[in-house]
């Protein structure tokens, strides 16, 4: 079956043989393209599929061996230009691949994937609005159809709040059109509206079930949602077509590691690494995934892997910095700073950079160059997000209306009995990791993480009418049911079957009155830090998602003495019903703490829970070397070496410190 063949008439059936198996099997198909390669050395369509057999074989390195000098010779082929591209996209030179794949829709615009990758390429390079147009000639390329383009055309000029008018009319005309069902959950994904595009994307794969885009789109909303049994279902049915896609095996680990199987998690990303050895984005994944689950100095070499492959990627080395306890190095540094000034390198490489600069400088003591990169890195991300810390102000001015102590009353013994949850609220970086540690150690308690589960419910019922709200319309058993929900939502990510399970959700403050109504008996545990300690400490941090309003002291002030305000407000309707907890009081006297949070708990004493330093859970936070250490009071009174820069922030943060 490797004999080579005569280049005669049986060359065209030999090739048309290989390109045949190149998906059934590629080490056969490799085989024969070498044989035919034998006889007709350097034929450009045999060098092609040897080179796309070996990139589906996990071969990079041999795959671009083929496929770099036959890009080189064969500069007019659309196809070797693609085929070119791809592979280094897998191999992680992103910029090269880019410019590989723009050759390639130079040469034949109507290659649909081409444009997609072209797409991923220029978002992860922050150009979102390149990535936009490429998206927009994807669609409008694999849709087939004229009917389309309208919004296609609006996508593709940034007029979003038009595509989405436009696909709208279209789906009431042609409500079984998946591709306009397809576009339109991505627009939704763009404005975080999870919900619908999770329907529209089951729509979607109800009429057109193979439709593996729009099914690789349903498995990461499904992420977005934390409902990770659902979204590993689906991505298991993709790997049951496409089971070496490094693609689809990433979002497998990814959501492996968010459900908490981290075991799983770190084994799949190395089974990626060993077919995609090349590739730093999943090398720092992979770091990120060793890290949470406490192999810190396999993490730190994962890190390390990734940055050698690609010296300018600015989230490993914020992933480096972001272990609170590494240090950099003089060499790391000079690095970091070398990257930075490079021409052409990314807003986000940028931001990552200037955040991981910030704590490298911090470390050596060297505060106010410390402090103009964190504020760069700030700077950069605030320009590309969008946050209204009026409506918050609102939000909160709302929420105090509806929350009366006469509202509350009505409503006595309503919602579900259980109290399986504890949930932990504040701001980040206030001390809520520890306590969750501390809460987690103790026999009883499972601590399942950062969960999106109230968060989903407020958007669900944000959907219905105005929330909160549209709280006052619910009865008994609709609070009934969305505490089960609730419940029902979380128990993936119950492990362990403990009867209390921590939810430490900070944002979770803004639903206080939710909490309460469906889940009268959960326990709530707001813990509290300096005003000035914990809004500097969430300005030095790049949050992976969410926090919008970190990225501004400004910003950050009014939103601290928004949930002072808003938990006040709880504190004088329900007397009792939270706990709070100080932070400079847990270091100080952290016995006494916790023998108070435990009461509060409705649980006995462990002194288990004063080692919780010990314990191997998973953590999978910023604070997550930090609590593998026993109680220290280094970061008490940190933020004074940046004083002289903290004025906005103290202005914005106005009577909140007394408070």
């Amino acid at each position: 079956m490797g004999t080579a063949p005569e280049p005669d008439a049986s060359l065209e059936a030999a090739l048309q043989r290989v390109a045949a198996l190149l998906r059934a099997d590629p080490a056969l198909a490799s085989r024969e393209a070498a044989a035919i390669l034998a006889s007709v050395p350097g034929h450009p369509s045999a060098a092609l599929f040897l080179g796309m057999a070996q990139r589906q074989l996990g071969d990079l390195p041999g795959a671009l061996a083929i496929l770099e000098p036959l890009a080189r010779r064969q500069p007019g082929s659309a196809a070797v230009q693609y085929e070119c591209g791809v592979a280094l996209g897998l191999a992680g030179r992103r910029h090269e691949a880019l410019a590989a794949l723009e050759r390639a829709v130079a040469l034949q615009p109507d290659v649909g994937d081409a444009w997609r990758l072209i797409a991923d390429h220029r978002m992860e390079s922050g150009d979102p609005a390149g990535a936009d147009a490429a998206w927009a000639n994807h669609v409008a390329i694999t849709t087939g159809g004229a009917r389309l383009l309208a919004p296609v055309t609006a996508l593709c000029e940034g007029r979003l709040a038009d595509a989405e008018r436009l696909l709208r009319t279209h789906l009431a005309q042609f409500p079984d059109d998946p591709a306009a069902m397809r576009m339109l959950a991505d627009l939704a994904v763009r404005a975080r509206r999870w919900d619908d595009a999770a329907a529209l994307l089951e729509r979607c794969l109800a009429r057109a079930p193979g439709f593996a885009a729009a099914r690789h789109s349903y498995a990461l909303v499904l992420h977005e949602q934390n409902r990770t049994d659902a979204a590993l279902a689906e991505v298991e049915r993709l790997l049951a077509t496409e089971p070496r896609n490094p693609v689809y095996l990433n979002l497998q680990a990814n959501v492996l590691g968010r459900g908490g199987d981290h075991v799983r998690a770190i084994e799949t990303f190395a089974a990626v690494l060993a077919n995609y050895p090349s590739n730093p984005r999943i090398w720092m994944a992979y770091g990120d995934a060793l890290k949470t689950a406490g192999r810190t100095d396999d993490g730190i070499a994962a890190y390390r892997r990734s940055l050698q492959l690609a010296p300018g990627f600015g989230e490993a080395w914020w992933s480096l910095a972001n272990l609170k306890t590494f240090r950099f190095s003089a060499t790391d540094v000079e690095a970091m700073q070398s990257q930075l000034a490079r021409a052409g390198a990314a807003d986000d490489d940028r931001l990552h950079l200037h955040f991981a600069l910030g704590k490298a400088l911090e470390d050596a003591g060297r505060y106010a160059g410390s402090f103009a990169h964190y504020a760069d890195g700030n700077r950069i991300r605030r320009a590309g997000i969008v946050y209204d810390a009026e409506a918050t102000a609102e939000f909160v001015r709302r929420s105090r209306a509806l929350f009366s102590s006469e509202f509350v009353a009505q409503r006595r013994g309503w919602g579900c009995e259980a109290d399986d949850p504890i949930f932990v609220v504040g701001l980040p970086r206030s001390g809520s990791t520890l306590v969750e540690q501390i809460l987690a150690s103790h026999p009883a308690i499972e601590g399942a993480g950062e969960l999106a589960g109230v968060a989903g419910i407020a958007r669900t019922l944000a959907g219905r009418a105005l929330y909160p709200e549209v709280l006052a319309r619910l009865d008994a058993s609709e609070l009934r049911s969305l505490g089960e929900r609730y419940l029902s939502e979380t128990h993936g990510h119950r492990k362990e079957g403990a009867p209390r399970f921590i939810d430490k959700m900070p944002n979770n403050w803004l639903h206080a009155s939710l909490i309460h109504l469906m889940l009268p008996n959960a326990r709530i545990v707001d813990v509290r830090r300096d005003p000035m300690g914990c809004c500097w400490s969430c300005f030095r941090q790049h949050f992976a998602r969410g926090q919008h309003y970190t990225y501004s002291l400004e910003d950050l002030g009014r939103y601290y003495r928004d949930y002072v305000e808003l938990m006040a407000h709880v504190d004088k309707v329900l007397p009792g019903r939270v706990h709070r907890i100080h932070y400079e009081r847990l270091v100080e006297d952290t016995e006494a703490e916790v023998r108070r949070l435990l009461e509060h708990c409705g649980l006995p004493f462990d002194a288990v829970c004063l080692r919780f330093h010990e314990s191997p859970r998973a953590v999978a936070t910023a604070s997550s070397e930090q609590v593998r250490r026993p109680i220290y009071r280094e970061a008490l009174g940190q933020w004074r070496h940046y004083e002289p820069w903290l004025d906005p922030l103290r202005l914005a943060l106005g009577p909140a410190p007394d408070a």
